[in-house]
Order: structure tokens, then C-alpha cells, then sequence
């Protein structure tokens, strides 16, 4: 048995002195440092070995307006009868004669405001209170002044009634709602002989996502390991492969969580993304980016959503390396928004923005994270994606309006993401480890061992990663995007 010259080129007798496994593990715990989302993953519902699609009940609460149920009898005995529906009603508003303010006179931008309720004078209500908040913006008192000053309001309601779902009103009780008054009328209070009332119902509905195979590969020849000047090269392409494919897994989980958020607001008086601008003029018209309103408002909205507060994230190569972050929820930016952030000013006209080195003593910090807003801690993701040239069209041809400095593709402004992902809100399968194997297989075959008809000398070796990928979105309500434009 001989050693050989292994810095020559030649192997010793017993096969080749190179560690991939640990290679492999090294490789691993670096890509765990990148990881930004999967920190984040429900690790409880991980599935392993499960199939290719990723199956949950969601049971609805009892008191949700969603817990649609035909089984409710009230408290006098009765089932009720006949079905609800939902009727729609819609305020269309646009300038006809070009609108005061900010819109040139030949620019007609058409919006509508549309809202559903049980009854079609509820829904017309709604759709005008929201076409009514809108024209304030604007300038205008109310919408008669709006429709004064070249306006037009259309409003369609009755007919339009969706399709009848036969329900119990009484089924889950008073459903989600707040008003005094209706709970105390839906309470189940009993008599002294009981009898059948009270009746409730429960509804559960079942989400899935796929599971995907993702993997790529790398060929080398011997003379590539024998005579290059990295005497480590190897260990380098192990390195890269995990890394690569750990950053592809990332952005399929960043897309999934794009798409999957349930509440989704936008920045500055924007009714659309096509709206979303980082023009100003002497106007009124301001960059369209985050306030410290906004983050109050988003968190009220999580709030009645019921998202926790405390967020658990992986900190480890081990699935029960894990610790609780209190007392806030997650929000993922890219660097692009950091200017914006930092620049933000609370009601009391203070800095909003807390920088982590000021609280990172007194408590758990995350992977990324940089600062504080309000209710948030703020997680800066290098590789965050944007929607590019989904906003506005930049201003151009003159000083006023101007673009202020904010990111532009093709002449349309770039629109940027503010993710917020609360506890518990999705699952997926990841790149942590149980302790004992990878959530990725790697197959490496040095040259000698891949000869055969087709390379007889046996010159040629190859290196492979697959894994499995799937994402189920358990949560969306818990998911929020703010869309923002960024600075230069």
C-alpha cells in the first residue's frame, strides 16, 4: 500500500485522500447562514417522506364569518331558512374634465370602488364611503364636489347579486362580528327546560401545495483536480453547489410568500400598483412610500387577524435549534427601502427607526435583522425581489413633476415589496438537518469511478445536488406586503 504523491497527481493506493462529507456538512452549515425565509418555516409541520403534495385541514373557529355551516339552529328552536348571498354594488368615478390637482386634463384614469353585503343598501353604502375617502384625497370635500369641479360617478347595485349559498345564519353564532348589539341578540343563552336550541355547525377546508424536484450537476476531469494551483478546488465547487442551490430555494420560498400574502396595502394615497410613483410637484404630490401610519395601520390589521406577536425562528442545523422571538413580527425589505426606513418619523415628529445595536442586548435578534419599526423588526434581505416597472410611469420633459431620485426600469418606477410573515403562517421543506441527514442529496463520482464504454479511461467525474421543494401557505391572513417605491 502506498501513499504516493497525492501534490503530484497521483492517488494513493487505498482511493483518494479528499473529505467530501465533510465538505459536504462544512457547506451546509454555511448555506444555513444565508437563509433569511426558512428561518421563519413552520418547523412542526415539516412532512417527511409524505408524497409529493403537501395536505392540511384548516379548521375555521366557530365564531368566523367564514365557518359557512347549514347545521345552526337559533335560540327560539328555528332553523333559518332561505340562502344568503352576497350583493355587490360599485362607485365608478373618473375625470372628464381632467381632475384638479394632480392628473393632467387629458389623462383619464377610471377607479372603482366595489364592496359586497347582505343587503344591497349596506353595499352601496360601503362602495360610496369608499369612493368618498378617495376624493378627499384628492382635495375635494365630498364626491358631489368632485362631480362640480368635471367628475363622473356611476353606481351599480341591485341585480347584481353573486350566487345564493344556502347557509344557516345562526351557525357559527354572530360570526366575526364586533357590534354590541348583535352579539347580545346571538348569544346562546338557555332556558330552564334547555331544549334544542343553540345548535352550531363547524367547517374545515383543506389546502395543499406540490412538491417540486429541483437539482443541477457539474462535470470535471482529473487533469482539473490534478493540475490546478487551488489544491482545495473541490471542496470550493461542494461549497458553491450547496450555497447555489440553498439561494435558489430562498427565492422559490420568497415568490411563494409574495403571492401567498392575504393583506396587502400600498404606499402613499396609491389605489393600484400601476399608481405607486416617486414623482413630487408644488402640487401636493409627494414619493409614494411607507409612513409610520402605515406600519400602525398593518399592524392593527394583523392584530384583528389574530397573527402572534412572537415568532419562532430556526437558529441551528437542528430542526430543535429554534428560539422565540417576542413581542413583534417579521418584516422583510431589501436594502433598496433602508434610505426610507431610516428616514421615517413617528407621530411625535421622533426618529421611528431603532437600529438593532440599541436593543440587541435585551433580547433575541434574527438572521438579517437591522433595526425596529413600531411593532416590527426589520430583516434586510440582499437578494429581496422587486416588480420591475410595475408602478407609475416616471415623469419626464420637464422640472415639475420630476422624479425624485427613486428606481425606474423601461421609464415606469420599480415597485418594492415590505413582506411581514407572522408565526405559524406557512411551511415548507427546507435545507436545516435532523441530526443525521440532509434535506438534499449530493452524489459525487471521482473519474475512476464513472469508466465505461462510453469513458473507457475513466477521466471524466461528475457532482450533483437534488432536493425536494414545496411551500404550503397555511396562514395568508398572517402575510402582509406593503408596495413601495425605493430610492436611488
Amino acid at each position: 500500500m502506498n501513499y504516493n504523491d497525492p501534490v503530484g497527481g497521483t492517488d494513493s493506493t487505498v482511493g483518494s485522500q479528499i473529505r467530501t462529507d465533510f465538505y459536504n456538512k462544512k457547506s451546509l452549515i454555511e448555506a444555513q447562514k444565508e437563509q433569511y425565509f426558512s428561518q421563519l418555516a413552520d418547523v412542526t409541520s415539516m412532512p417527511k417522506n409524505m408524497g409529493k403534495k403537501i395536505k392540511r385541514y384548516h379548521y375555521l373557529p366557530l365564531l368566523d364569518d367564514a365557518n359557512i355551516n347549514d347545521q345552526g339552529i337559533d335560540a327560539d328552536g328555528n332553523v333559518a331558512n332561505g340562502s344568503v348571498g352576497l350583493y355587490k354594488a360599485t362607485v365608478k368615478m373618473y375625470p372628464t374634465a381632467g381632475k384638479a390637482g394632480n392628473i393632467a386634463a387629458d389623462h383619464l384614469d377610471v377607479y372603482y370602488f366595489t364592496s359586497e353585503h347582505l343587503t344591497s343598501a349596506t353595499a352601496l353604502t360601503a362602495a360610496e364611503a369608499k369612493a368618498e375617502a378617495f376624493v378627499v384625497t384628492l382635495g375635494f370635500a365630498n364626491t358631489a364636489a368632485a362631480v362640480a369641479a368635471g367628475w363622473s360617478s356611476t353606481h351599480t347595485t341591485g341585480g347584481d347579486l353573486t350566487p345564493l349559498v344556502p347557509v344557516d345564519a345562526t351557525g357559527n353564532l354572530y360570526g366575526s362580528s364586533k357590534d354590541v348589539g348583535t352579539i347580545s341578540g346571538k348569544l346562546p343563552a338557555l332556558s330552564e327546560n334547555g331544549g334544542r336550541v343553540n345548535r352550531v355547525g363547524f367547517k374545515r377546508i383543506e389546502i395543499e401545495a406540490d412538491i417540486t424536484k429541483l437539482g443541477f450537476f457539474d462535470e470535471y476531469t482529473q487533469e482539473s483536480m490534478d493540475f490546478d494551483s487551488d489544491s482545495e478546488l473541490l471542496m470550493h465547487i461542494t461549497r458553491e453547489s450547496v450555497m447555489g442551490a440553498n439561494e435558489i430555494t430562498e427565492d422559490a420560498l420568497q415568490i411563494d410568500l409574495l403571492n401567498g400574502a392575504g393583506l396587502i396595502r400600498l404606499s402613499g394615497d396609491a389605489m393600484e400598483v400601476a399608481e405607486l410613483s416617486g414623482d413630487i410637484n408644488d402640487e401636493g404630490e409627494a414619493p409614494m412610500v411607507p409612513s409610520y401610519e402605515d406600519f400602525m395601520r398593518l399592524s392593527i390589521d394583523l392584530d384583528n387577524n389574530r397573527c402572534p406577536k412572537q415568532t419562532t425562528v430556526i437558529t441551528g442545523t437542528r430542526m430543535v435549534d429554534t428560539k422565540v422571538i417576542s413581542a413583534s413580527r417579521v418584516m422583510f425589505v431589501g436594502t433598496e427601502m433602508l434610505p426610507s426606513l431610516k428616514r421615517m418619523v413617528d407621530l411625535h415628529s421622533n426618529q421611528a427607526y431603532i437600529e438593532v445595536k440599541h436593543y440587541a442586548a435585551g433580547t433575541d435578534i434574527m438572521r438579517g435583522e437591522e433595526g425596529s419599526i413600531d411593532n416590527f423588526r426589520i430583516v434586510v434581505v440582499p437578494e429581496m425581489m422587486h416588480w420591475a416597472g410595475a408602478g407609475a410611469a416616471e415623469a419626464t420633459g420637464g422640472t415639475n413633476p420630476y422624479n425624485a431620485g427613486y428606481r425606474t426600469t423601461g421609464g415606469s418606477y420599480d415597485v418594492f415589496p415590505l413582506l411581514v410573515v407572522g408565526d405559524k403562517s406557512f411551511t415548507t421543506i427546507g435545507f436545516q438537518t435532523d441530526g443525521k441527514s440532509v434535506k438534499f442529496k449530493i452524489m459525487h463520482k471521482k473519474p475512476e469511478e464513472t469508466h465505461d464504454r462510453d469513458d473507457p479511461y475513466g477521466e471524466t467525474g461528475f457532482y450533483s445536488i437534488k432536493w425536494y421543494y414545496g411551500t404550503m401557505i397555511l396562514r395568508p391572513e398572517r402575510i402582509a406586503l406593503i408596495k413601495s417605491v425605493a430610492e436611488l
